[in-house]
Formats: structure tokens, sequence, C-alpha cells
């Protein structure tokens, strides 16, 4: 999974600048390869095929003796342990609600993390996206969600999130913060000039 190249970075901060010269909103972007690295996750799934199938050859007396049953229990969960902890198949392993509480978790403290809560006017904005787990989020403080609805973010997110999945993650970026823009143009519209926070994307490792 690759993530946005310095020129591409580049790009995303240039679409900031301009919005930013039109609106009093302060955007910040974040992007995370992804929210958690979930690694109980394996453990758990060769856990309990590990209990399963040497459970399963039991049901067929004189196959194996209690010792060589303890070593195929063994086996699988050594073997699927490791099996499962490649990141395609660890992925499939996680419920999407799992996935999603996780990025909207880690949305929320990069929120406080990028001091979106201390703007002046309270127009702060985080457009969030975390690519493993195909999850775009955008959280906006009072003095922002006080004139915009948070219906107004719901197609922007859902066309983001569909560029997402199709490895199209500078577009989303680039498209999402222009269509922000034209709502915060409109409603939160620039009384004097100020850049509070970086206007760079910032990118987590």
């Amino acid at each position: 999974m690759a993530l946005l190249s310095e020129d591409e970075q580049r790009q995303v901060a240039d679409a900031i600048n301009r919005i930013e010269r039109e609106t009093d909103a302060e955007l910040v972007t974040v992007l995370a390869p992804q929210a958690d690295d979930y690694a109980y996750i394996p453990l758990l799934w060769a856990g309990i095929l590990a209990l399963v199938v040497p459970g399963a050859i039991n049901y067929f007396p004189g196959w194996l003796s209690a010792a060589e049953l303890l070593l195929v229990q063994w086996g699988t969960f050594i073997l699927l342990g490791l099996l499962f902890r490649m990141p395609k198949i660890t992925t499939r392993l996680i419920p999407r609600s799992v996935r999603h509480w996780r990025a909207s978790n880690l949305a929320r403290r990069q929120f406080l993390e990028q001091n979106l809560h201390h703007t002046s006017g309270e127009t702060g904005m985080l457009i969030f996206v975390s690519e493993a787990e195909r999850y775009v989020e955008i959280l906006v403080d009072r003095g922002i969600s006080n004139r915009l609805k948070d219906e107004t973010w719901q197609s922007i997110v859902a066309t983001f999130t569909q560029q997402v999945k199709e490895g199209q993650t500078l577009q989303g970026f680039l498209t999402c913060i222009e269509s922000c823009g034209e709502h915060l143009k409109r409603e939160v519209p620039a009384t004097h000039e100020r850049n509070e926070l970086p206007n760079r994307l910032v990118i987590l490792e």
C-alpha cells in the first residue's frame, strides 16, 4: 500500500491553501496507512481454530492418540498464527464494525492532537483517511457545525471512500477539499487573514 509521494502531498497542501484564503475554517488533513496493527486478531483466530481442529479429528476414534492430537493442536496454532499475520489475510479476519470503530477513534484522537479544538472561532476541520480500513471521516468544531449540518458531509465522505477503495487517494483528497471548500466559503467566509495550523498533509507512521 503506497502512501502519497512528496509531490502529491504538495498538491494536497496547495488545495488547502486555496480554500483557506476564502474561509475562516482551518483545514487539517490526516492520512493513516491503518488505524491499528490488530496484533491480537491473528492469535485469536488461530487459538479458536486450534481448539476446533483436534476436536473435529477426535470424532473419529483411533485416528490419533492424545499426544498426537496435542501436537496437531500446537501445529495448527503456530501455522495459522503465522499465516493470519499476513496483512491481506488479517484485514479479512476483522469485522467491518471493529475496523471502523478503530479508525473512528483514531480520527477523534487526531482532531485533538492536531489542536483543531483550539482554533480561533472554533472553526477547525479534520479530513481523516485510514487506507487499510477504507475509512474516511470529516470532523468539524462548533464554529462550523453550528452553520453546517452533519448531513452536509455525507455525500462527500461517500465519494471519497469509494475513491480510496479504487486506489485514488490523492484525487479523493483534492475532490473532498474542493467540495468542502464550496460549503465553507458560503457559510464560513473569510473575515480576516490567518493560518493557525499547518496546511501540509499529516501522514501517520
